[in-house]
């Protein structure tokens, strides 16, 4: 054994020696682990070509599950794969004039090295690639199954259209309503695009959010609750007679709005409906001003988070439709904030109850009429109080026969009336849209459809999948390079085998990542999409991934797996038991603020400090040239700020058991991590203290174990200690606490150093025990060095490699104390202790506590009380 711990030497050793016997490889059913599977996974990487800090702390989270629960008897499954799909490769190839393939391809390849440098414990057999065909070929497939079934449908969509790039872009490729790339001014364009019927799981998918998911962070199931929005109201129409050129009734006569809000209907002032509406159309065709502002309203992007932040404009069309109940003629406005895509395009004007519509009628001058009060509150027309919306509170006022009724009365009176006139009718709807699915993009899986003049839309038949994507393509910002691929794009119909051509759209990478997670259990199922694996490891039993992903990956991938399930693939409701979310890592930011306000964004690792003597900044250097910079206070690690740290240039320093440590140590896994250069080297130290402590202990080890018997006084506390820190770390990797386990490993090893044993046989043995519990505790932590020393010491012989080898187990016996330490108090106030026989009567406890020479000093005459906390403490009332 070398004297000194060198991390690569340790780790190049270690490493080689799982590669050698494929340590990693997980098989169904495996006879060695009693306890049966258990199903640990990471939320897979895009292949961005460099792991950050991120990336480390969850997949390391993983990690430390994967090796404890191993040692617990259970057959883990612990894979890997890769996002490889999306907009970040296209537009890398745009910058790089390279093809997207070979960009991933290359960055999938460093990113894989980086992980095993990492030591991860990755079956690395079931490793997919989401752009590989004999992945997506299953994505098309699904689709055509959907299709047939009515789950996948075409219609219109409305989408970012960059006018100069020529293609569609995602919301958050729009900056300021402007493309990304080309800077132009983006339009909203209606195209057709395939949907997938997610909203006919709606209810399902919300009721097993609420009650099927315990395991799941409270926090993230609201979220998924609050996305899917479910709204219990009216829909009902405002009747008119305006008609268009061809003399007919515009959509039958009819406006039709959805409000959760109908007691509110007679405070109705005016109707606003999108752009897009029907009605808009109409009126701007003999408008000129209208149809610019139309136009107007047609830039920009479609989020419906843009939508809510956005100025509220709007112009009002010259129509008029009439109040279904008082038939009084309320005007049609265009509003830029109402969506086509969302219920009917249109909303009815309540200003002294939404706050929304209450800004917009100040802004044009538009009638506000209250119709819900509340008693003892007082509505001002100059200022919003939040009390006018509240359905809770108030009653109904100038509301005819409605007067008086509460929210629940009047909705149901209302809807009531409205149903008779044919009107309307109660209704539940869903914030949750259908899915778009189709993307006019180049870089993603080609949908399995053939466009043929005679035949309409062909979908691919099963047979011919994989519909394979060209990987020579190079976008150059001109629109999807596929509608210039010849070779792709021509092909014979394969009904009436004309020539026809491929749909050149591709599928949101949300397919992608909805079930790769399947595709790990059954890596190898060349003719199923999923085999009888998946059935004994899903559904997966913990699922690691950052908040980011809260709603919509883990909505979709929930959704996906009720459609599998629904064409009998497989038996089970929901694919994540368990959810953890583990924080964001931070890091200081340094800036400088150029002339036009332009600022320039430096890594940590180039800025000079200057503290004061309490170790807060004072000022900032650049190190290169000595100037000053500003300290930006600390941030999520981004390359926007260029505050990211290199794991591998950790791991080169310092060894990935050091990354791994601090990692873990740093914070809870489920808080944000904030970076400290000196926190890393102090795991470092750590880590050679346990290699120097092993190193001199190795004497005892290699003279044999002698029996645990015969034990003294300072054994038994040296084992008490142990067998106590080991019970706290249990307890806290089981509820994955891990910055815990790292606290009891170094307080373990700081028990093992204090030990004053003598060289006899039962002291080896202690130190023996001791010493291997402590390598197993820390083992999920730091695999690299707890695998070699546990080699090295000589505990392999009996045990086998550390990471096969039994999870220690608490010696009750150890635990039990001959006796016990009591703080002593004087009228509340800590004044000493005494140590008693822990089965101590109340008289001996009362006599050794007023015999203890501290307390003494503060009492005088006889006490006036005696309480003794059993087991803490005795407070003496003078």
């Amino acid at each position: 054994m070398q004297e000194k711990y060198s991390p690569a030497d340790v780790e190049q050793s270690a490493q080689a020696h799982w590669r050698a016997i494929d340590a990693y490889k997980a098989v169904e059913n495996d006879p060695r682990f009693p306890k049966g599977k258990f199903y640990a996974c990471s939320m897979l990487p895009y292949p961005s070509g460099k792991l950050h800090m991120g990336h480390v702390r969850n997949y390391t989270i993983n990690d430390v599950m994967y090796r404890y629960l191993r040692m617990n008897g259970y057959n883990v499954l612990m894979p890997m794969g890769w996002d490889a799909f999306g907009m970040p490769a296209e537009n890398a190839a745009i910058a790089n004039n390279v093809p997207p393939a070979q960009w991933t391809y290359s960055n999938i390849a460093h990113m894989k090295q980086q992980m095993q440098a990492i030591g991860l414990a990755i079956d690395w057999s079931r490793e997919m690639t989401a752009c590989r065909p004999e992945y997506y070929r299953w994505n098309q497939w699904l689709f055509l199954k959907m299709l047939e079934k009515g789950i996948i449908y075409k219609k219109t969509g409305t989408v970012n259209w960059d006018p100069v790039d020529q293609t569609v872009l995602a919301n958050e490729q729009v900056i300021d309503g402007r493309g990304w790339r080309s800077g132009a001014q983006i339009e909203k364009r209606e195209i057709p695009m395939y949907y997938a019927r997610i909203t006919d799981y709606a209810e399902e998918l919300l009721d097993h959010v609420n009650h099927n998911l315990p395991g799941w962070p409270e926090r993230v199931r609201v979220m998924q609750s609050n996305w899917i929005g479910k709204s219990t109201g009216v829909r009902f129409a405002f009747p008119h007679e305006i008609k268009d050129d061809d003399g007919k009734l515009i959509n039958d006569g009819k406006l039709w709005v959805f409000t959760t809000r109908v007691d509110t209907i007679k405070g109705v002032t005016f109707c606003a409906v999108a752009p897009e509406h029907a009605l808009a159309t109409h009126a701007a065709k003999s408008n000129p001003e209208l149809a610019e502002f139309i136009a107007e309203c047609k830039k920009g992007g479609v989020a419906e988070a843009d939508m809510a932040t956005m100025e509220k404009k709007g112009m009002p069309t010259g129509l008029f439709v009439k109040h279904p109940l008082t038939g009084q003629l309320l005007e049609v406005w265009v509003g830029n904030y109402v969506l086509i895509t969302y219920g009917d395009g249109a909303v009815m004007g309540v200003p002294a109850h939404d706050e929304r519509d209450f800004a917009f009628a100040h802004k044009y001058v538009l009638p506000i009429r209250q119709v819900i009060a509340v008693e003892g509150q007082t509505f001002s027309e100059a200022s919003w109080h939040d009390w006018y919306d509240d359905k809770e509170l108030g009653v109904c006022i100038d509301s005819g026969k409605y007067d008086g009724m509460a929210y629940q009365d009047a909705v149901d009176a209302i809807a009531a009336d409205l149903a008779e006139l044919g009107l309307g009718e109660k209704k539940i709807t869903y914030r949750l849209r259908d899915w778009g699915i189709s993307r006019q993009r180049y870089w993603g899986t080609p949908i399995p459809i053939i466009h043929c003049e005679h035949c309409g839309a062909v979908p691919v038949p099963e047979q011919d999948l994989p519909v394979v994507l060209p990987e020579d393509c190079v976008p150059d910002g001109s629109g999807n390079p596929l509608n210039k691929h010849e070779k792709f794009l021509h092909v014979d119909c394969p009904q009436c085998g004309k020539p026809a051509r491929r749909e050149t759209d591709t599928m949101d990478t949300f397919v992608d990542s909805s079930w790769y997670y399947m595709k790990y259990t059954s890596p190898d199922a060349g003719n199923a999409m999923v085999d009888q694996r998946n059935d004994y490891w899903m559904p997966m039993d913990q699922y690691i991934g950052g908040i980011e992903h809260a709603v919509m990956h883990l909505l979709y991938a929930r959704f996906w797996t009720k459609v599998m399930r629904d064409f009998g693939l497989v038996k089970f409701d929901e694919p994540f038991v368990n959810l953890l979310t583990q924080g964001m890592v931070l890091n200081e930011t340094y800036y400088r603020e150029e002339a036009g306000g332009k600022k320039t964004w430096f890594n940590p690792d180039d800025v000079e400090l200057k503290l004061d003597d309490k170790g807060r900044p004072l000022s900032a250097r650049l190190k290169s040239d000595g100037a000053a910079v500003e300290i930006g206070g600390i941030e999520k690690m981004s390359k926007s700020k260029n505050n990211g740290i290199d794991p591998q240039a950790q791991i080169d320093q310092y060894g990935a058991d050091t990354a791994r440590m601090f990692t873990m140590f740093a914070s809870p896994p489920e808080q944000t991590l904030e970076w400290s250069g000196s926190g890393v080297e102090g795991a470092n130290r750590f880590l050679k203290r346990v290699w120097a402590y092993a190193y001199a202990q190795a004497g005892r080890i290699a003279a044999g174990a002698g029996a645990l018997k015969d034990l003294t006084d300072t054994h038994k506390s040296l084992r008490r200690e142990i067998h106590k820190i080991l019970q706290q770390a249990d307890h806290d990797l089981k509820r994955t606490q891990y910055n815990t386990v790292v606290s009891a490993c170094m307080k373990m090893l700081n028990t093992l150093e204090g030990a004053k044993l003598d060289d006899s046989a039962v002291s080896n043995a202690v130190i023996a025990e001791g010493l291997s519990i402590f390598l197993r505790v820390l083992n999920p932590v730091a695999p690299h060095i707890t695998h070699v020393l546990w080699q090295e010491l000589g505990y392999a012989k009996a045990d086998g490699d550390i990471l096969d080898a039994p999870w220690p187990q608490v010696d009750a016996a150890a635990l039990v104390q001959a006796e016990i330490e009591l703080m002593i108090q004087v009228n509340g106030k800590l004044r000493g202790s005494i140590t008693v026989a822990k089965d101590a009567d109340k008289a001996t406890i009362e006599a050794a506590a007023l015999a203890n020479e501290q307390a003494q000093r503060y009492i005088e005459g006889t006490p006036k009380k005696i309480i003794i906390v059993p087991g803490k403490l005795v407070n003496i009332v003078a």
